[in-house]
């Protein structure tokens, strides 16, 4: 049976894993982006999706085989179109920062990535009137509010540490047009990518027919990582002749034996992280019951909620004003009340539903 407040803690699990996702790259040395993103983004959206799907999804490969070979197309070339806003979110990092990309990007996902399905199926107005509706929605809004003043804390944040030359060579690369244009771009399709895995339901409910049970999303994901992988692997492995950073992945004698096992193992933990964020997702959006459109903006604003979390932690925050911290607070404690709220109305609808 569905319980929405296991499936909450199962997606903040999940974004944790999402929030910590880039962080071993600040571990890896003598690489260029170039060649970290390669190697994560082969466990993140091509090793780690199939090795945990077979592993997990009973008959696999029948799954796809009595799947429409619509869905599976449908459902891989949006994961691909996603797969250019991956590379724009890693880019935009480098230009405006990482609470902002974050903020920004993931704020546009959650938005986008709940309401297009919802508009797609003509359900809208029917989640919005069902029982439990009218709470979940304002929690969805509320955890809006959350992300926006959230957004305000990162711009004051960039700001202060600007004006107080803190990372004053990072400060160099700071871009705010091309990276706001990135973080929008980056914003809209990840969206897509929740929108591919809507797309690829019907492959998640055959491997649930086939005893997947609450693993039955890692069949559907396997499509959505799977059109962004070929696209990012296509292009970096372009990039990186173009910029001849390719050999870097096999260069002992220039990076060193020590900072290439290094250097695997920071891009593959990236990878897995990254991974695990979808991992979770599938089985909380399992938990949801009647109510897996939440899962999106719940998932999103997880995200960013955990996100800022890392950034206290690894004191990015320690030198921003009192006025700036306090955003930041208060920001949080907002999301934190939606998180509530959305479970609540979850539980508050699968109980009268179920009459349970």
């Amino acid at each position: 049976m569905a319980n929405p407040l296991i499936g909450t803690l199962i997606h903040a699990i999940g974004g944790v894993a999402a929030s910590t996702c880039y962080v071993p790259f600040q571990k890896v040395k003598k690489w260029s982006w170039d060649s970290y993103w390669i190697v994560q983004a082969s466990f993140a959206w091509f090793i780690f999706p199939f090795l945990i799907g077979f592993l997990t999804v009973p008959n696999l490969m029948s799954v796809f085989t009595d799947a429409s070979s619509e869905v599976l197309i449908n459902a891989t070339l949006l994961g691909a179109v996603y797969g250019f806003g991956g590379m724009c979110f890693g880019f935009a990092i480098k230009h405006i920062g990482y609470s902002l990309t974050y903020t920004i990007s993931i704020g546009i996902s959650a938005i986008l990535g709940t309401i297009v399905p919802l508009v797609m199926h003509g359900e809208l107005l029917q989640k919005f009137n069902a029982p439990g509706g009218y709470t979940i929605f304002f929690g969805m809004g509320l955890a809006l509010v959350g992300i926006i003043i959230c957004g305000i804390a990162g711009y004051r944040k960039e700001k202060d540490l600007k004006n107080n030359n803190v990372n004053k060579g990072e400060a160099l690369t700071f871009n705010m047009k091309k990276g706001l244009t990135l973080t929008l771009i980056a914003g809209v399709l990840s969206a897509v990518f929740g929108i591919s895995l809507e797309v690829g339901a019907p492959v998640a409910e055959i491997a649930g027919n086939y005893g997947a049970g609450n693993f039955e999303g890692n069949a559907n994901l396997i499509l959505s990582t799977g059109g962004a992988f070929i696209i990012n692997f296509i292009w970096f492995i372009v990039v990186g002749i173009k910029n001849n950073t390719l050999k870097e992945i096999i260069d002992v004698k220039g990076v060193g034996k020590k900072s290439l096992v290094l250097n695997f193992g920071m891009s593959i933990l990236s990878g897995a992280l990254w991974y695990g964020q979808f991992f979770f997702y599938g089985i909380g959006h399992v938990q949801m019951g009647a109510y897996k459109f939440a899962s999106w903006v719940l998932h999103m604003s997880m995200l960013i909620f955990f996100s800022y979390i890392v950034g206290i932690v690894m004191k990015e925050w320690k030198q921003v004003t009192k006025r700036t911290y306090f955003t930041l607070v208060l920001a949080l404690i907002v999301l934190v009340i939606s998180f509530v709220i959305m479970a609540y109305g979850s539980k508050l609808g699968t109980e009268i539903i179920t009459g349970h």
